[in-house]
């Protein structure tokens, strides 16, 4: 791990940052410190990559899925529910973030692996849980994932699911209601589980296996369970609901005429949509859903399908002493593009070892192959990248765009390797929005009515273009000599300008939250040649001033996305404030007390390893419902404000 790398990443401060101050001298020190830390976090074969922290719900879901499957291997089960276990808060529920005081759902699953493990329901631990989930409304105020995961043990029933007809999948892309409307990774789940919903598997357990002392009596979880009427009248959820029963009544039928049909082009979807590593989609709901789905289709558990797709599950584990955890999702390309930012953002010279095999790890995972996103742009040619090892169906945007830069900050010669990256903008800039902005995975993928299916409780069924990812291509497209002028830059500015919120800020898809995509937002501005000192600029600028922590560092609690009166403020992290700063200065207030206070924030809370501490979550899978710590946010977002600090100064 980065053995032999001896390089200083800043050099003192006499030598290349010639800055009298102390301040610039012990940031420069900081990020020495920094760099070499992260140097030797570097994998040999010129990768970073750290833990993606997510909530217990993985670990549950990937117990239960080994229960369902006949795998429940004592020794792995119990790892697994010792690690559920002692993440279990003092108030007897399990959190979604850090600080929260517990989620239902999340807790609801935790307690349904733990009895499947063995637990008592006596055990004091689960006593706590029970009290939790009865305080916050019962077990059938739960997630419709959670509540299916019960109708596979036979807890609630399925009738009260909502529906999701696998037929759905026969509906053609021009149709504009196939699956292809959905967001990436609801498409790549949707589609095993309406294989799941369709064949409505129980397997029966014994009482003491499962959770039927959560209810307050036995038939609650068939009688009560059901898909609700909304007290709006006829609103567009009454009338999905409306739909929901009707499409219940034909599942009752005893003739599907196009179920058999259906069933078969699922099938076939998913097989396709195997990568040769085993995963599906690059997330645990669809590799999990998926192995679910073959296995209901009749594939055993020694098909070599369902072997790779079990084996790519077990490589998302963390193993520590006698505990064992499933990540959601990996993020190794990610985590690479953007510490060789932060190396070379502190001075780090494009012929260190580390930046060369980083640079060339990162042209190799360059997908040249077609996905799911040529359904709606079939004559673009591919040329992003994907977050994990490997996805070649969906690469995306935002680390398309890091990537890039990382590769024109990173490389000895970018030059050398031009035809790659003009494929990789010419990519990017492919799957721009109607609307001028930009998006995750998908081109347009903007029907918002669909986050009101019944079965579409987390509100994430779409992927819309957000002010981070578009601030992101800004960025990259500056970086590489775009310029204003250009159409997509100028479409791009002006979606911009209209979801700016009234008090400056801009909202944060990925990352929390506001001051994530303000950060996003001023970066791109600043690189594409917008003159900074628009009002509507300095309007941002004083948004976040006013947000600074009286200890001189930024925060935002993930309870933003619900609350969003709350937007910039919580505790002070390291990689909001790095945020903070680099938006700050992009707006040229590198001499504003503001970021003098933010360096000395960062330079006073680094460990004696070089890094920062950070417990709070600062990544967002879905808005309010799934939050994400990136465990190297801490590390090289830091050395990227230091590092820009640095050359601020000494362009002074």
């Amino acid at each position: 791990m980065g053995e032999g790398l001896q390089y200083s990443v800043v050099p003192e401060p006499t030598t290349w940052f010639e800055v009298p101050e102390s301040l610039a001298e012990a940031a420069a020190k900081a990020a020495a410190q920094a760099g070499q830390a992260l140097l030797d976090l570097q994998n040999r074969e010129g990768y970073w990559w750290a833990e993606l922290e997510s909530n217990v719900t993985i670990t549950a879901e990937y117990l239960m899925l080994l229960y369902l499957l006949g795998l429940a291997e004592p020794r792995k089960i119990a790892a697994l529910a010792h690690d559920i276990a002692q993440r279990q808060l003092d108030n007897g529920g399990w959190s979604i973030y850090y600080g929260d005081g517990g989620n239902l759902s999340t807790t609801v699953e935790a307690y349904q692996a733990l009895k499947l493990a063995g637990y008592s329901s006596q055990d004091p631990a689960l006593k706590r849980a029970r009290a939790f989930i009865q305080q916050r409304g019962g077990v059938l105020q739960s997630r419709v994932f959670t509540r299916i995961f019960l109708a596979l043990f036979g807890q609630v029933s399925w009738a009260g699911v909502p529906t999701l007809p696998v037929e759905f999948i026969l509906l053609p892309p021009r149709s504009g209601l196939s699956i292809y409307e959905f967001s990436s990774w609801s498409r790549a789940t949707i589609v095993p589980l309406s294989v799941v919903m369709a064949k409505q598997p129980v397997v029966h357990v014994p009482p003491e296996l499962g959770v039927g002392e959560l209810f307050s009596d036995p038939a609650e979880g068939f009688r009560d369970h059901g898909v609700q009427w909304q007290p709006n009248g006829l609103s567009l959820d009454n009338i999905f609901v409306l739909l929901d029963r009707m499409l219940k009544f034909y599942q009752s039928w005893p003739l599907h005429p196009f179920r058999r049909l259906a069933l078969h082009r699922a099938e076939s979807w998913i097989l396709e949509h195997q990568e040769d590593s085993g995963d599906w989609g690059g997330i645990q709901p669809a590799m999990l859903n998926s192995i679910l789905a073959l296995h209901y289709l009749g594939y055993d558990n020694d098909h070599p399908v369902i072997r790779r797709g079990l084996a790519a599950l077990e490589f998302f584990t963390i193993a520590a002493q006698d505990s064992i955890r499933l990540q959601s999702c990996i993020s190794p390309v990610w985590d690479t593009a953007l510490t060789v930012r932060a190396l070379a953002a502190a001075g780090c010279p494009r012929s260190h070892p580390a930046l060369v095999k980083a640079g060339d790890w990162l042209l190799r995972q360059q997908i040249l192959v077609r996905g799911d996103w040529s359904i709606k742009k079939p004559d673009l040619a591919p040329g992003g990248w994907a977050f994990e090892f490997v996805n070649n169906w969906y690469p995306d945007i935002d680390d398309s765009a890091v990537v890039l830069m990382a590769l024109k900050e990173g490389l000895i010669d970018p030059n050398q390797h031009q035809s790659a990256l003009d494929r990789g903008i010419a990519w990017c800039l492919g799957l721009q929005c109607k609307n001028g902005g930009f998006a995750a995975f998908d081109i347009d993928n903007t029907k918002d009515w669909l986050n009101s299916i019944p079965f579409g409780d987390l509100k994430a069924l779409i992927d819309p273009p957000t002010e981070d990812v578009t601030g992101r291509i800004l960025e990259m497209m500056g970086i590489y000599g775009y310029t204003l002028d250009h159409p997509a830059a100028a479409r791009a500015y002006i979606f911009l300008r209209q979801t700016q919120q009234p008090d400056g800020c801009w909202w944060g898809r990925w990352g929390v939250n506001y001051i994530y995509g303000t950060w996003s937002v001023l970066l791109g501005l600043k690189s594409i040649g917008e003159d900074m000192s628009q009002p509507y600029i300095r309007q941002a600028v004083a948004w976040l001033q006013g947000c600074q922590n009286p200890d001189g560092g930024w925060g935002e609690t993930c309870e933003s996305y619900r609350r969003p009166q709350l937007r910039g403020r919580g505790a002070s992290t390291a990689s909001q404030t790095a945020w903070a700063l680099m938006a700050l200065m992009a707006a040229g207030e590198v001499n504003s007390v503001e970021v003098r206070k933010g360096i000395e924030y960062l330079v006073r809370t680094q460990n004696a390893e070089g890094r920062w501490e950070e417990d709070y979550f600062t990544g967002t899978g879905f808005p309010q419902h799934f939050m994400i710590r990136y465990h190297l946010y801490r590390d090289c977002f830091p050395l990227m404000a230091l590092g820009q600090y640095l050359q601020a100064r000494k362009q002074q």
